[in-house]
């Protein structure tokens, strides 16, 4: 039993050492989700009320849409810049990139709830997400940025600094 024991966390441990370490995955989710918002965004220009109106938006709340989809695409473009190898090493700069990621995530979120809430009026949970794959992704999308931010950089910090401690 013990025996067992030892080979497994030991067969575990070199599992674990011989998966590459990519470290910059959180691109693959990062990018096309930006890229979406900013064209999104853009699609919305020039700023028209009207079309706010339409969907029973009030003007000012349109205006924040259309220019927060784009500014929460190129922040999250941006903070995702700060986990480039050269830029992650410069400690404010690492900071910065990490606000700006959940920042624009919280945006996401927020502009994705208000569609949903004023324009899509779903009937129920289950049948908005059975059947607006879209919209649900984006705003699970801007969730996790939200809430992990640029958590390359600081899982990559906290290694760091529990190697300088010990």
């Amino acid at each position: 039993m013990i025996g067992h024991r030892i080979l497994t966390n030991f067969a575990a441990k070199r599992y674990w050492q011989r998966i590459p370490d990519f470290n910059l995955s959180h691109l693959l989710l990062r990018v096309p989700l930006a890229l979406l918002f900013i064209n999104q965004g853009l699609s919305k220009l020039p700023f028209d009320p009207s079309a706010g109106l339409g969907m029973g938006i009030p003007s000012l709340v349109w205006w924040f849409v259309c220019y927060g989809e784009i500014a929460a695409g190129l922040g999250l473009l941006v903070g995702g810049a700060a986990t480039l190898p050269k830029l992650r090493d410069l400690s404010p700069i690492a900071v910065f990139g990490d606000l700006l990621s959940r920042f624009s995530g919280v945006v996401m979120c927020c502009i994705t709830t208000g569609i949903i809430w004023t324009v899509l009026k779903p009937e129920s949970l289950l049948t908005f997400i059975s059947t607006d794959y879209l919209h649900f992704s984006l705003w699970t999308g801007g969730l996790y940025f939200a809430l992990r931010g640029n958590w390359v950089v600081a899982s990559m910090n906290k290694q760091t600094v529990a190697i300088s401690q010990s």
